[in-house]
């Protein structure tokens, strides 16, 4: 069950308290109101796991300023949310609790800052949660391909908060924006590129690398099998520059 068992809401609003104890409040009592089954006060942590639970809280909470610091949430973006919670492999419960978090979280009048410095004082004797904690906001920012500048933006200012190295912070922006860089380079083509050669080189590889093209050339069925991956890749890559462009 880990922490999602039962912890009754004084004692969850004793550890958290602030921010994301309000969060974490206004996200359990929908859920306790639309699920049948949590009687009384309980709430569905364990007892002993509040760290845990912090994690979970300041995660979504974070994750809904991040989305709406360019001013509205759009619908991609809480689609990039939504399949990051459903590929965690949660049960339903937790799915739910985890989007409630986010909803109320996104309507709050609290800031990124708000959540983090508590996040931090809860955490700031273990840097190793706080260094996984902006590696994985790392990379649900670059789900869609590319970090946007409001995002870039707040996760410098949350490696200012959990007191971040400078070359921590540089090699994880690295690795990401790397994984961001390989989609041009699947495609032929660098982020220099004008959207006309990108559109010109995907039909380009498209052609080349159809099973039906491959199967026609009389190609052994190990090539066929790599040529289809690699069919896949391209499309999955020229997706990933479509939505960073907006083309």
């Amino acid at each position: 069950m880990g922490w999602f068992g039962k912890l009754t809401l004084g004692a969850l609003g004793f550890v958290m308290g602030g921010p994301l104890g309000a969060i974490a409040g206004a996200a359990l009592g929908h859920h306790l109101f639309d699920k049948e089954g949590y009687p009384g006060d309980k709430l569905p942590f364990e007892q002993g796991d509040e760290s845990q639970a912090a994690y979970f809280v300041c995660l979504f909470s974070i994750l809904a300023k991040m989305a709406k610091a360019d001013g509205t949430v759009t619908r991609e973006e809480i689609g990039v949310v939504d399949r990051f919670i459903s590929g965690l492999g949660l049960p339903e419960q937790k799915k739910q609790f985890a989007r409630n978090i986010f909803n109320e979280a996104k309507k709050s009048p609290y800031t990124i800052d708000d959540f983090a410095v508590q996040f931090y004082r809860l955490n700031q004797a273990r840097s190793t949660v706080l260094l996984s904690f902006m590696d994985l906001l790392f990379k649900i920012a670059t789900a869609d391909g590319v970090i946007h500048e409001a995002e870039e933006a707040a996760l410098f200012r949350l490696k200012e908060i959990f007191r971040i190295s400078d070359v921590q912070f540089s090699n994880l922006r690295s690795v990401y924006h790397r994984e961001s860089d390989m989609h041009y380079r699947v495609l032929n083509c660098t982020k220099e590129s004008a959207d006309d050669e990108i559109r010109a080189s995907y039909r380009r590889l498209v052609k080349e690398y159809h099973p039906d093209m491959i199967i026609s050339k009389g190609m052994p069925e190990e090539f066929i099998e790599t040529a289809t991956k690699k069919f896949q890749e391209i499309q999955e890559a020229y997706e990933k520059v479509r939505a960073e462009r907006g083309f």
